[in-house]
């Protein structure tokens, strides 16, 4: 390869995706396609009611079906698992449904065959009888309920503090997170203009078009788990814990995903998978419907309750938020999407006087957890319309009432946490600029009013989290990654590789990344919260820069000028007398975090890094049908440095896109806790008829000077300000303002109607 391309830089530079050419032909590895002998299949039967007591299961004509192997319950479980019952935050789940069942949809049940049309035939044929009990489902109202999902609230080792609520009992309160920081009530009474509005979001599903799957291979002392996962470490930690066993006696791996959007952290099927594999003796698999998706994990619906003070200048002196999350009938990463997102709650203001309370609430709805954008969209939704709603109230322009509110270097937090490499008002200043928000805007005529709106929304990484990475440079100066951060679709095995190369001095095609396999590629906490280019981009660039020093060592040993992988390949012929030999580079990386006070909430290092997404909509609707088509879709993220620019403009897409469709049609739809619309006929997940009729990107080179090569994580950025901007848009166009997602023609139409005074004809 020619010494000048070796040389060229190689963050910045828009490297093809390495998997590329493996996906569009097919060729690519997915957990779905593998195949083992002697295989079952597992086939589930869930509850059809929210709560109640199981009196009896009859398993008998499911048994009696020719080419069943099994049928489990969750006694059987508990057979082989004294206490079979997993999760991150709480150990609160069941691997199958153990003396109750806590919402619609609950595996109950599982048969196992060598046929999954067999298993899911006679899946249908058992039965149950319960002892029905009332069931909850409001998140607000749950919080107060005396009807209780849980007896006591159990809490995993995983997090230390959550130590303190084990045993708790009488409540659906999985977390309470509380931020006290000056006089609100002060503030309240003394301010020129007090502003309180209440907002809801919907329960809404990942949908990614690899349904969960996962197949459990039984060894004589071990097990080996395939699965569809984000976080294959916590996989093994999880499993191990269950079965009492040491970790190296279980071995997780996977393959590319396609799509996890956050569905696919923590634990899932693969317990139950592993229950049923050792309980058979026999590899056992099990790969879920589109539909049964559905009643796995979704994504927390809200209400937020918000209230600020604002002075005659129209400056923010206190805001006082009351977040409540619907968390579903287990616990999963909730507990933390309502403490590590319920903090930003105040969005990315300057305010000394605030108040916070975000609670995780159990429901008997299906569980809900990590979502792309972890929270964050559900809270910009309501502190963005909330922004809008004070701006025009005061006749001040929505943009320069943000500039003027809005956080700066060097400020404050209101967790008394300082603002570092956050450009908020850049983000401001370029969607502005792109859309020419000083300019004459056409509004449109006769039935078709347009309108524009802007919104803008913060989030602070997760944090503390560990990534380990592990550098191998082989004896003609190509290297090989091993990392655990997955690839699912966003493009980080390229990017990984490009931060290798960039240390190393040789070309991005020349680094190879491993998939992630517990027994090969060392412990990362996981891929979710857009974390990976920070955390793990920082292990893997002192993975890097380790296996540099001792090639540098090598070279100096030799007598050879280290400059690319020409001269590597010298001082290993010459130090062995052939190419042979390996250099190993090893890296960690741990961030930094100071733990939120108990009483008041605050810390003085939050977040490692705080991400910034805005985004500016010009739309049109249709005042005879409350139908929205967007005109333009502006997106401006501060990316710290992009080490693949073109990666990075997808990933701003996607994010932009997917909150779209959360914004407009997505539902899930539930009626007494019976979902009504669980597959992709009913609930409307965007097409390409529905696509923005133009979409610009921007990602701000700001250097994140904390980050590995000022780079810090994109993927959920571009959701922030979709929601909101898109509802400040349609306020703009006809002068309605709506409270709750998702934003239909049918809730536009209404909205019309109520704003006319007209009786809305069905």
């Amino acid at each position: 390869m020619d010494a000048k391309v070796i040389k060229e830089e190689q963050i910045g530079r828009s490297v093809p995706r390495m998997e590329g050419a493996a996906k569009v032909t097919g060729r690519a590895e997915y957990i779905h396609n593998i195949r083992l002998p002697g295989v079952l299949h597992g086939k589930m039967f869930r509850s059809r009611i929210a709560h109640g007591r199981i009196v009896s299961i009859d398993t008998s004509a499911a048994r009696a079906v020719a080419g069943v192997h099994s049928v489990v319950t969750g006694e059987d479980i508990q057979r082989l698992i004294a206490e079979p019952y997993y999760g991150p935050a709480f150990h609160d789940q069941p691997v199958l449904a153990l003396h109750k069942v806590r919402y619609v949809g609950e595996p109950v049940a599982v048969v196992l065959a060598t046929d999954p049309h067999v298993a899911e035939y006679a899946a249908g044929l058992i039965t149950a009888q319960y002892e029905e009990l009332p069931a909850v489902f409001n998140e607000v109202e749950a919080a107060t309920s005396p009807i209780h999902v849980h007896d006591e609230l159990k809490p995993a080792i995983t997090f230390p503090d959550l130590k303190h609520l084990k045993g708790k009992r009488g409540t659906n309160i999985a977390l309470d997170y509380k931020l006290r920081r000056g006089d609100v009530e002060a503030q309240f009474a003394s301010a020129a203009h007090v502003f309180e509005h209440e907002f809801h979001t919907q329960h809404i599903m990942h949908t990614p078009f690899e349904p969960f799957v996962a197949l459990a291979e039984p060894m004589d002392d071990s097990i080996t788990i395939h699965t569809s996962t984000q976080m294959p470490a916590y996989v093994r930690l999880e499993i191990a814990r269950l079965l009492g066993w040491p970790e190296n006696k279980v071995k997780v791996r996977t393959a590319w995903l396609g799509g996890g959007f956050g569905a696919k952290v923590y634990v899932k099927i693969e317990p139950m998978v592993v229950a049923l594999a050792l309980l058979a003796r026999r590899p056992v698999k099990m790969s879920l419907t589109m539909e049964e998706q559905f009643y796995v994990i979704g994504k927390h619906a809200t209400t937020f309750r918000i209230k600020s003070a604002v002075t005659a200048d129209g400056r923010i002196s206190a805001r006082k938020c009351e977040v409540f999350w619907n968390g579903g009938a287990y616990a999963d990463i909730g507990p933390r999407v309502s403490q590590k997102s319920g903090f930003t709650s105040t969005g990315p203001y300057r305010i000394e006087h605030a108040q916070i309370d975000s609670a995780e609430i159990y429901t008997n709805l299906p569980p809900a957890g990590a979502f792309r954008g972890f929270g964050i969209p559900q809270l910009v939704w309501a502190y963005e319309s909330h922004t809008d709603i004070i701006a025009r109230a005061l006749n001040i322009d929505p943009l320069e009432f943000r500039r003027r509110n809005i956080l700066r270097e060097g400020d404050e937090h209101p967790t008394g946490t300082a603002m570092r490499d956050a450009e908020f008002e850049e983000v401001l200043v370029r969607i502005s600029a792109r859309m020419g928000w000083d300019q004459p805007f056409d509004r449109g005529t006769g039935t078709k009013r347009r309108g524009r709106g802007i919104a803008i929304g913060v989030k602070a990484s997760i944090a503390p989290t560990t990534s380990f990475a592990l550098v191998n440079v082989s004896a003609d100066g190509s290297a090989v990654l091993f990392c655990n951060t997955i690839d699912m679709g966003q493009g980080s095995n390229t990017s990984m590789a490009q931060l290798v190369a960039q240390v190393l001095g040789t070309s991005s095609e020349r680094v190879r990344v491993t998939q992630a396999d517990t027994d090969v590629t060392p412990f990362d906490m996981g891929t979710l919260g857009s974390r990976s280019m920070f955390h793990m981009g920082h292990a893997v660039r002192l993975a890097a820069e380790h296996a540099r020093e001792q090639l540098e060592a090598l070279c100096a040993e030799t007598g050879i000028e280290y400059q690319d992988e020409h001269s590597i390949a010298q001082a290993f012929r010459k130090k062995f007398g052939m190419q042979a030999g390996n250099i190993f580079g090893v890296g960690h990386y741990t961030s930094r975090y100071q733990p939120a006070d108990h009483d008041t909430g605050m810390s003085k290092e939050i977040t490692p890094f705080w991400m910034i997404g805005g985004t500016g909509i010009e739309l049109e609707v249709d005042t005879e049908t409350g139908h929205v088509t967007i005109l333009r879709m502006v997106n401006v993220v501060d990316a710290g440095r992009a080490v693949n620019p073109r990666v990075v403009d997808t990933q701003i897409s996607g994010a932009a896109l997917m909150q779209m469709g959360a914004t407009l049609s997505e539902e899930m739809v539930f009626n007494e806790g019976e979902l009504t619309n669980p597959s992709l006929a009913f609930y409307k997940i965007p097409g390409m008829r529905d696509m923005p009729v133009a979409i610009e990107n921007e990602a701000l080179e700001a250097e994140t000077r904390s980050g590995p090569f000022g780079a810090k994580g994109v993927g959920e950025s571009g959701t922030f300000g979709v929601s909101p901007a898109i509802a400040n848009a349609i306020d703009d166009a006809i002068g309605v303002r709506l409270y709750s997602l998702p934003l239909t023609p049918e809730a536009i139409y209404r909205g019309i109607c109520a704003a006319r005074g007209e009786p809305l004809v069905d």
